[in-house]
């Protein structure tokens, strides 16, 4: 065991637990949008759960970083905050804000983390940038929206742990990028029907089982 010193908090914790994952454990929330307790590999894509620590020049990803004995971290500070609400109205200027009629409203991450930051779900200052079409249909289970979907990759870790391979992939570059199923040029054998793994791990309700029809 370790002890670090967290907002003036000491917490006690296994030697080379992961920052993010020790600080949740202790009640202590940074926003985060791509973390998976566990995961061998970690993206650190979503860009919000940095922290200070003493005796590093800059900010730095919670997610990225082992605890270590004696670390003293700063989770509220002025260039912290900065990083955060930056990285969040990126995400929500290429985000539908239609949480009516989304199934993920009031148990939304995106909801939590704005709150969090105390900044509003539709930023005045970016321009906002949408996918077409808003939604895909093409998988036999699932509807994905492209345009809630903020590229975590929670979908693409859980069906790969789930089966021997992932049947969900990230496709194309940049502001274009989506998740793609199957990957390319395969014809998909599915048994998601019983599954739906990706759907409850999805933050924002990008991922959506299909209604079933009616006979």
């Amino acid at each position: 065991m370790v002890k670090l010193l967290v907002d003036n908090i000491e917490v006690e914790v296994d030697e080379g637990k992961n920052l993010l994952q020790a600080c949740l454990d202790n009640d202590i929330y940074i926003p985060n949008l791509c973390y998976i307790d566990g995961i061998n590999r970690v993206s650190a894509s979503c860009r919000l759960c940095f922290v200070d620590i003493e005796g590093v020049d800059q900010p730095v990803t919670s997610c990225t970083v082992r605890v270590e004995e004696g670390m003293v971290v700063k989770t509220d500070t002025p260039p912290v905050r900065r990083l955060q609400r930056t990285a969040l109205q990126l995400l929500l200027s290429v985000h539908v804000v239609d949480c009516g009629h989304c199934p993920a409203n009031k148990k939304c991450e995106l909801q939590r983390i704005a709150r969090f930051l105390k900044i509003g779900l539709k930023p005045k200052r970016l321009e906002q940038f949408l996918k077409e079409p808003g939604i895909d249909t093409d998988h036999p289970f699932l509807d994905y929206y492209p345009n809630r979907c903020v590229l975590c990759g929670r979908c693409v870790h859980v069906c790969r742990n789930s089966r021997e391979r992932s049947f969900l992939a990230f496709a194309r570059r940049g502001f274009d990028t989506i998740i793609s199923f199957y990957g390319e040029n395969e014809a998909p054998d599915l048994s998601c029907g019983d599954c739906f793994a990706c759907v409850e791990i999805c933050p924002v309700g990008a991922l959506v089982p299909k209604e079933k029809e009616v006979p």
